[in-house]
């Protein structure tokens, strides 16, 4: 025999449940463990869908399968808890979280859905198991029930398309409507006011609960009225406790995940789900009732952030008698409009730069900022909670929070901070009812991206590097180009880590943990660990480049910036574009966690290379030519504000400041990293080709580009096995149609280093000199000409090259360049050749024969020598 039952007091979601495990368990009985609700009982009386017997009407000992749905509390199936002591097998169906006194099933459908009815639907829908317009709304009264007519948070996409599905099969509307108006009798009105006079609110660690107890001398269904609260009552979660004559109900609804009403229902021998519970237990005074719950409550709601979570360290700050002037230079170096004043390292206020303008204007600039630094400002320690810190903030209208410990400044919380936490809070909150790629770019994790797309090793040496953080107290993040490559689904030969701490000390002992060689350089606070990692027989080395935190700024445009230790925010913000301003986290504690402060993921979404602030290519203008490589490189698109910087820089003459190999490196990576004659045809867009050379805009080179790149994209896969770099072959190709005072004026001005320079040069010429002489067919003449030169060469001449030209240089590269006679000295002497300079005219003559492909084995090599013997004899 099997029999299908639910949880006491079923509701429409039960009830719904119990019908749809009767048509997949046709020969099964219903039992239900106690009664139904008021309005589910006056649905049943009406339309009578299916059979319901008494546990009486069963003989449980013939009882073979229990099938258990809308619930897997073992307390919530009364009396036929006690078949689970014998053999009886359990089948269960169910939506609502694990607890600790879960039935023990042997088959199991359980997933985290708004109702199970949805679930029972979607199995009707997969197994095509046709339901009658009655049934359909059953199924749909349990929908629209469990999840507040689809409106509570815990409502998901799976239930409103089961509600649509439902809708075709004939649910009727009219009759939902008709069962689930929740019309409120006199009793029920008095109770309503009587929970509303007596609700409290309790704040526990920044959630707000409220408790409302009330009393009702006849047993009936008032969950309804605990969503009439929540409708007048803007609260997190609400509990609602009503006295019986013989019980005491306690009702629990929660607007957010941080509340699991469920959970703490299920400590009084209730259950439900995170955002609708109920429990009912024997009389208990409802004082003590509340203290019990209060503090279920506050071993559950974990604590709200702290300053420490969100505070920006470490912090630019300014010594009391610094003068107004000094410090508006500061403000201005570092882009800030807050500094914390110091005294013998000590806090004492705060000079904002309204303050600062102020003084200024009055003519105080030779003052002493401690004169008028603001020393009465609100300030807070490691552990405020951030709700307190943003209290005051708003009330004191305070724009800048310092965090002391010991009255030194250890932090600093800004407006900004606050409002991005707002922002990440509210998603949060509401976060189901969100489009999921909303959400997932707020307190993203990426470990399963790390874990597909970097290699295993890798993620060891991350975690090892999180680990180590953890101990230290620092701060550690993956950062720049390997994030936005892990976004993009892309391998990544960068392994780059930020520090916040010292990040020598920390390169050190990380590279003693993963056993690999350290190069420090303490001028820049960076470090490299090279560790070699054997597998599958090879031997691979992978290179872990490791910095300090820091900032920077410029002492004018287009100088080298200054590099201070700073914060891995300001870190970020000192970068390029917003695609390479992106940090994941590597501490155990939120390993994974990634860091966007400036929308780097919506513009890798989006396509969009996006500078980070307005004074970024006065900086430094070599960003230009990085954003269009990385435009050209990744397909992604300028923004039209960054282009319009990009030509203001330009117009403003700022790369005529440039100084250094900066323009070169850039220039080499763009060759590098892109087809040359796509980005330097925008290079001449906007108005850069001719900071390179000015006569490069009337020179064909975008057409000798791209036949160099169709012969670079074939030449690797015919022949060559030596290796070459195809960056300095499009330079030279750039070179080439310059006269000799322009290409070293190119040179010159991009500064390139002077053994390059040299070879290019002299590669240019030598390439021009041998395509000269290279006019006839004969081998021995082709390899005569192409053997003395480099690859870069050869690969040069070959752009250049007319199709006969070509040909030759092809049969060089397929044919002749590797051939050598098979015959050694030692062979000579055996032939009786005495050593001498004989053996230099026998191999160049067996060369000569083998070129001609007239020598085609050792053997034939060695009759061609004793020929050549005889004639030597002869002569």
């Amino acid at each position: 025999m099997q029999v299908i039952t639910t949880h006491l007091n079923a509701d429409f979601d039960a009830i719904a449940s119990c019908m749809a495990a009767k048509k997949l368990y046709p020969d099964a009985h219903i039992v239900l463990p106690g009664s139904m609700s008021r309005r589910v009982k006056l649905f049943f009386d009406s339309f009578k869908p299916f059979e319901i017997k008494k546990i009486k009407e069963i003989a449980t000992d013939k009882i073979k399968t229990l099938i258990v749905v809308d619930t897997r509390n073992l307390q919530r199936i009364g009396e036929l808890a006690q078949l689970l002591q014998k053999a009886v097998k359990v089948h269960l169906y169910d939506h609502h979280p694990k607890g600790d006194d879960d039935i023990k099933a042997d088959f199991e459908i359980t997933e985290q859905i708004g109702a199970l009815s949805s679930l029972f639907t979607e199995i009707f829908h997969k197994k095509n198991i046709s339901i009658s317009p009655i049934e359909a709304t059953l199924l749909c009264l349990g929908i629209y029930e469990e999840t507040g007519c689809l409106l509570f948070p815990s409502t998901t996409e799976r239930d409103v398309l089961a509600v649509a599905y439902l809708l075709k099969r004939g649910a009727n509307l009219n009759i939902v409507s008709q069962f689930l108006k929740e019309e409120l009798s006199r009793k029920e009105i008095s109770l309503l006011n009587e929970l509303l006079n007596s609700l409290q609110e309790h704040l526990i660690n920044g959630i707000r609960v409220h408790i409302a107890h009330g009393i009702i001398e006849e047993p009936e269904d008032v969950s309804h009225i605990a969503h009439k609260i929540m409708d007048v009552v803007d609260t997190d979660a609400l509990f609602i406790i009503i006295e019986m004559a013989d019980k005491i109900l306690i009702i629990g609804r929660s607007n957010t995940p941080q509340v699991d009403v469920g959970s703490v229902l299920n400590t009084f021998g209730g259950g439900g789900h995170w955002a609708a519970a109920s429990a009912t237990l024997k009389e208990m005074p409802v004082t003590l009732l509340i203290e019990e719950l209060l503090k279920n409550l506050k071993q559950q709601i974990k604590p709200q952030k702290i300053a420490r979570d969100l505070m920006t360290t470490p912090v630019i700050s300014v010594q009391w008698d610094k003068s107004i002037k000094e410090v508006e230079e500061m403000m201005t170096k570092y882009g800030i409009n807050a500094i914390p004043v110091l005294k013998d390292d000590k806090y004492t206020g705060i000079i904002t730069r309204g303050v600062v303008e102020k003084a200024i204007f009055h003519g105080l600039k030779s003052s002493k900022v401690g004169d008028f630094a603001t020393t009465d400002a609100y300030t807070a320690e490691e552990d405020t909670p951030v709700m307190e810190i943003e209290k005051n903030m708003i009330e004191l209208n305070q724009r800048f929070v310092p965090i002391l410990k010991d009255e030194k400044v250890i932090g600093v919380i800004t407006r900004t901070d606050i409002l991005r936490n707002l922002h990440e809070e509210l998603i949060r909150k509401f976060k189901i009812a969100q489009p999921k790629e909303q959400t997932e770019e707020l307190r993203r994790n990426v470990t399963n991206l790390i874990k597909e797309y970097l290699p295993e090793e890798v993620y060891e040496i991350l975690n090892i590097a999180g680990n180590l953080a953890q101990e230290k107290g620092y701060g550690a993040y993956l950062v720049g180009g390997s994030v936005r490559d892990l976004l993009m689904r892309l391998p990544s030969p960068d392994i780059d880590i930020v520090v916040e701490g010292d990040g020598i000390l920390f390169a050190h002992d990380l590279s003693k943990r993963i056993g690999g060689r350290l190069t420090s350089h303490a001028r820049f606070a960076t470090a490299k660990i090279m560790k070699e990692i054997k597998k599958d027989g090879n031997i691979k080395t992978i290179h872990i480049d490791i910095a300090t935190a820091r900032t920077e700024y410029y002492e004018s445009p287009a100088a080298l910036p200054k590099v201070e230790t700073s914060s891995i925010k300001k870190d970020l913000y000192r970068r390029d574009f917003t695609i390479n301003a992106l940090a994941v986290k590597l501490n155990t504690k939120d390993f994974g966690l990634l860091i966007d402060f400036f929308g780097g993921q919506r513009d890798i979404k989006d396509k969009k290379i996006r500078v980070l602030h307005n004074l970024s290519f006065v900086e430094d203008p070599t960003r230009a030519i990085r954003a269009i490589r990385f435009a050209e490189k990744l397909g992604f698109k300028i923004s039209k504000h960054t282009e319009n910087l990009i030509k203001l820089a330009v117009k403003m003459g700022i790369f005529e400041k440039l100084k250094g190999p900066r323009l070169y490196e850039e220039l080499i990576l763009l060759l590098q990293d892109t087809m040359p004659q796509n980005s330097i045809k925008r290079l001449k867009d906007y108005g850069l080709l001719k900071i390179i050379h000015p006569s490069l805009e009337e020179k064909p080179i975008y057409q000798n580009l791209a036949r160099a790149y169709e012969i670079l994209s074939g030449i690797d896969l015919l022949f060559l096995r030596e290796k070459y770099r195809k960056e300095f072959i499009y330079l030279m190709v750039i070179l080439k149609d310059l006269n000799m005072n322009e290409r070293l004026e190119l040179l010159d001005k991009i500064y390139v280093p002077e053994n390059i320079k040299g070879k290019m040069l002299d590669d240019i010429q030598a390439a021009e000199s041998a395509l000269q002489r290279l006019t006839s067919e004969d081998s021995v003449e082709i390899y005569n000409i192409l053997k003395p030169l480099n690859i870069e060469t050869i690969i040069l001449m070959m752009i250049y090259a007319n199709e006969s030209q070509r040909k030759s240089i092809s049969l060089f590269f397929t044919k002749l360049k590797d051939i050598v006679p098979s015959i050694t000295g030692e062979n000579l002497k055996k032939l009786g050749i005495k050593p001498g300079p004989v053996y230099r005219k026998i191999f160049e003559a067996i060369l000569r024969e083998k070129l001609r492909g007239r020598l085609l084995s050792k053997e034939e090599e060695i009759e061609f020598v004793k020929e050549y013997k005889k004639a030597l004899t002869t002569h």
